[in-house]
């Protein structure tokens, strides 16, 4: 493996460590959320309550997913994380489009395991990407 291709391969494991991180993050403000609604003002943090917020938190994590995750089937042709990823990335546009207007249980339920399946998707390419990965004298890894 060249310098270059593994400048592009570790950047595609930052791309996907982050990914799994803001959906289980994304998934832990949706479980929370309700519970600490009235607290988030007196924090400061009443913008996490937003639901521009949210929708725009939802759309960044749904496009690096994708990027990170058809990257990652294509590297190493394992179709797990994206058959995790496709209902969790149905259940998070879901759950921020046509739920929250219904109620805000809906809304919860359906993004936090939305976001569980996204994160559960990153984690599984992670672990393909390093079992597929192969250590040479390039290697940053």
């Amino acid at each position: 493996m060249d310098a270059r291709q593994a400048n592009k391969s570790r950047w595609w494991f930052l791309a996907d460590r982050l990914g799994a991180t803001a959906s289980f993050l994304c998934a832990i403000h949706c479980a929370a959320l309700p519970f600490v609604l009235a607290v988030l003002p007196l924090l400061g943090l009443s913008f996490l309550a937003d639901h521009r917020f949210e929708r725009g938190f939802v759309m960044f994590a749904c496009a690096l997913a994708l990027t990170s995750l058809i990257t990652g089937y294509r590297r190493h042709h394992q179709p797990l994380p994206l058959l995790l990823a496709l209902p969790g990335l149905a259940l998070l546009i879901t759950g921020v489009t046509f739920a929250e207007n219904y109620s805000i249980a809906l809304h919860s339920v359906l993004v936090t395991c939305g976001g569980l399946l996204v994160a559960s998707a990153h984690f599984v390419n992670l672990r393909k990407h390093r079992a597929t990965h192969v250590h040479g004298p390039q290697c940053a890894h």
